[in-house]
């Protein structure tokens, strides 16, 4: 008792809690060389650290290679890497030129930077490349707003771009030395996890490492097939790959089955997965033959080696891969249009985030104004980064952020004292860059430890300030901090509210699109269905993780629902199994008991947004359809003892710890 006394609240160690990524030694060198080489050209060619024109074209180029070597995404496919960091530094380049508007006070200035706001919100809501493109329209307006050089305009973009250009023939060199097709890897990784979770069976790993497979799937599909409308030259390969993804949806589906039921997997089929996952990665044939057709024993087992056989043959044989190539999906502009407004203007998340956005960053051009800040352009450059719709939870990047910085201060300070104005910066710089891509694996709090003194170098040699840099850096972050969230964060009705309706409710609606598909539609309906159900789980369980680290009452709510995930988790699975059963010859339920099943789950999604009392209404289903019906009456009796806003019977969210249901 003890022990759990002195223990911190769970919603303070999720807020401090960090991964322990492996250490990418490859982008490390690159960080490393990369991000200070500009400045040492300048430096070299200045005859030294001086202030002129030399030095600033060394810092607006370095700050360019630090903004191209950020945007990619670890790992990812070189096209889309290339898509990052053209928005990232187009957008960057027109903040810089944009920025130079707001520097003198008033009230130009505000609705220079509220018009900014609103545009890179609407536009962060169209995709990712997009999101972080808006990012950095935001921060280098803020920066430009403040930062003044003997440099004009045009040469502070030019060598802006140039920086930029160099970093992205880092990203492109490396690319070409990488030993693994990120593409491959990524279709390579279901069948590892299926593999895994095949030799789960019978432990109490199989939930985590089902939701791994999960995970893989959907990268999988994201960088193969969605993707690939905005590829060109291997659309053939990518066709064949995105062909194994599909015809790998019985293989996954039987193996869920049999980690639902606990039949143990032959141990051929273990290997066969391996040998899968390593010749798609390595494009290295199979060896040997396929493992041999099973007449008996469980049907679950005779369905992962059948769905074994499938896909070996699509990968072992260039016909077979070629025939199951998905064609490229060809998008009408008119849709494309619609799909943009929906997700822009017409999405209500969209509307109030870009009134959010506006207003903190509006609060933050006035305190830049009115207080007495010595770089005031830094409380607009925190407010940018902290909230940002894409990067979790606005409370946990408020508060990691201003402890990283912190420390990130401490350190920078140390580094302006103890290291001398000339290659030793560059050493020290070079250091701190090393670190950025480890960190940003591990924690946003750890990145701005390293990313804080790196930037304190660098606009120490563009605008000298010296010890007071820090003090001022720390100041302003604060401020910015503390913008976010008091105007950000507390002032907002739906922060406090139950945080997870919609991702549920958007679960029970896949599951019951699920349903459908599993008993009435046909094989490509009930592929699309099913990895549409596991994705929605993802996004809820994803959903999750962000509250739990929000302070009580949020985490509180949050964490009562986690017993409702891992149950809509089982039903989801429930049908999976009810597939491979019909597949082995169970019959194939009556219509009318499926309809009374899909009445159930869409009862699920009123209970979810009505809070009733709970009863003990069964589903009436036989055969397939009763283990199935049995997971969502329990899912039912779940949520209706739920109380997501904390307004149980007895006042409180249950404990998520204790069972809930029966």
């Amino acid at each position: 008792m003890a022990d759990r006394g002195l223990r911190a609240p769970a919603w303070l160690e999720e807020l401090v809690r960090t991964r322990r990524p492996a250490m990418p030694w490859r982008d490390v060198v690159r960080f490393a060389v990369v991000i200070p080489a500009p400045l040492a050209v300048a430096i070299l060619l200045a005859g030294g650290i001086t202030p002129g024109p030399e030095l600033g074209a060394g810092v607006f180029a370095t700050t360019g290679a630090l903004a191209a070597t950020l945007a990619p995404q670890p790992a990812g496919p070189l096209r889309g890497q290339l898509r990052r960091i053209g928005w990232a530094v187009s957008l960057g380049g027109v903040g810089l030129v944009v920025g130079h508007a707001a520097e003198d006070a008033g009230w130009i200035s505000v609705l220079v930077i509220a018009l900014m706001s609103a545009i890179a919100a609407l536009i962060s809501s169209i995709n990712a490349a997009l999101s972080l493109g808006g990012l950095q329209l935001l921060v280098y307006t803020s920066l430009a707003s403040g930062l003044v050089t003997q440099l004009s305009i045009p040469a502070e973009v030019l060598f802006f771009f140039a920086g930029a250009a160099w970093a992205t023939l880092g990203v492109l060199v490396q690319s070409r030395t990488e030993q693994l097709d990120p593409d491959r890897a990524a279709v390579g990784a279901v069948f590892t996890r299926i593999g895994d979770l095949l030799s789960a069976i019978g432990t109490d790993r199989i939930e985590d490492i089902r939701r791994e497979l999960t995970e893989a799937l959907n990268t999988g599909y994201d960088r193969v097939i969605h993707t690939r409308s905005h590829s060109a030259g291997r659309s053939r390969e990518l066709a064949e790959l995105a062909g194994v993804l599909n015809s790998a949806a019985p293989l996954v589906e039987a193996a869920v089955a049999s980690a639902r039921a606990g039949v143990a997997a032959d141990s051929r089929d273990i290997s066969a997965a391996a040998a899968l996952a390593t010749a798609i990665t390595t494009r290295r044939p199979l060896p040997g033959e396929r493992p041999p057709r099973v007449e008996d024993g469980p049907a679950q087992r005779r369905a992962v080696r059948h769905a074994i056989r499938l896909v070996w043959n699509v990968v072992g044989d260039p016909e077979e891969r070629a025939q199951a190539a998905v064609p490229r999906p060809e998008v009408d502009r008119r849709v494309r249009a619609r799909d943009l407004v929906d997700r822009t203007v017409g999405n209500a998340d969209s509307r109030a985030f870009v009134v959010r956005l506006v207003l903190c960053m509006i609060v933050a051009e006035v305190a830049r104004q009115q207080l007495p800040l010595e770089r005031p352009y830094w409380v607009l450059l925190t407010v940018a980064i902290v909230l940002k719709p894409d990067f979790g939870s606005v409370f946990t990047r408020a508060v990691q952020r201003g402890a990283g910085t912190l420390l990130g201060v401490l350190l920078g300070s140390l580094l302006l004292t103890v290291v001398p104005r000339n290659g030793w910066l560059l050493v020290a710089m070079a250091v701190t860059a090393a670190a950025l891509p480890w960190a940003r694996a591990a924690n946003f709090g750890l990145f701005s430890v390293f990313q804080t003194p790196l930037i304190i170098l660098l606009l120490d040699l563009a605008v000298p300030g010296g010890a007071g840099l820090v003090g001022a850096r720390l100041i302003d972050t604060l401020v910015g901090c503390a913008i976010v969230l008091v105007v950000g964060y507390l002032l907002w009705p739906q922060t406090w509210r139950a945080p997870l309706d919609d991702a549920l409710r958007a679960s029970a609606q896949a599951l019951d699109r699920f349903v459908d598909a599993a008993f009435n539609g046909s094989p490509e309906e009930l592929r699309r269905a099913r990895r549409t159900s596991y994705r929605a789980l993802t996004e809820l369980q994803t959903q999750l993780q962000r509250r739990l680290a929000e302070p009580p009452p949020i985490s509180t709510r949050a964490a009562a629902w986690y017993p409702v995930i891992v149950q809509l988790e089982r039903t989801s699975d429930a049908v999976t199994e009810a597939v491979i059963a019909m597949r082995a010859g169970e019959p194939v339920p009556d219509p009318a008991q499926v309809a009374v099943l899909r009445k159930a789950i869409g009862q699920l999604e009123d209970d979810l947004v009505a809070h009733r009392p709970p009863d003990d209404a069964e589903i009436d289903a036989d055969g397939v359809l009763a283990l199935v019906a049995r997971e969502v009456d329990t899912t039912r009796r779940m949520v209706r003892q739920t109380r997501p806003a904390g307004r149980s019977d007895a006042g409180d969210a249950p404990d998520a710890r204790s069972p809930v249901g029966p």
